[in-house]
């Protein structure tokens, strides 16, 4: 599938999306154009899905992270698709993984605060009505955060 020259373009990528093609032939002693063609390979076979900037939740006052188990009142398909397609709207949401276990969904909230969070409990994840649980853990600290896929 990918290259061992593919899986290091991606781990420098992942560090630094910002590198330019010449720093990655020099890395991989590739010409750059060898280097740029297969980034566009990757990004066609969808590897390569986006280039983003990760932001500290604390310094744009999104610096409380919460881990929100749901369980669903049913497993009915088109309550589990009415939960999905009215979660992803909820901007405080910032991921969303159907899991195995005692809940259904795992949900990763940002919010400013505690009252940030009651809020968006409140006025947003309450009002979903197929919704039989949630079970919210809070972050105390951050130990490790990484976006890197090691190869």
């Amino acid at each position: 599938m990918i290259d061992p020259s593919d899986k290091k373009i991606l781990y420098y990528l992942q560090k630094d999306s910002k590198i330019t093609t010449k720093e990655l032939a020099m890395h991989l002693n590739l010409s750059s154009t060898a280097v740029y063609e297969r980034i566009k390979k990757m990004e066609k076979k969808g590897v390569i899905k986006a280039y983003t900037v990760r932001v500290d939740h604390a310094l744009v006052e999104k610096g409380y992270v919460v881990f929100c188990q749901i369980k669903l009142k049913e497993h009915r398909h088109e309550y589990l698709v009415k939960f999905e397609k009215e979660v992803i709207k909820f901007n405080e949401v910032l991921e969303c993984y159907n899991v195995s276990g005692d809940y259904d969904y795992l949900l990763k909230i940002t919010v400013a605060d505690m009252k940030g969070y009651h809020n968006f409990l409140n006025d947003k994840l309450t009002y979903l009505d197929h919704i039989g649980s949630a079970h919210s853990t809070f972050i105390i600290n951050e130990v490790k955060n990484t976006h890197v896929i090691t190869f």
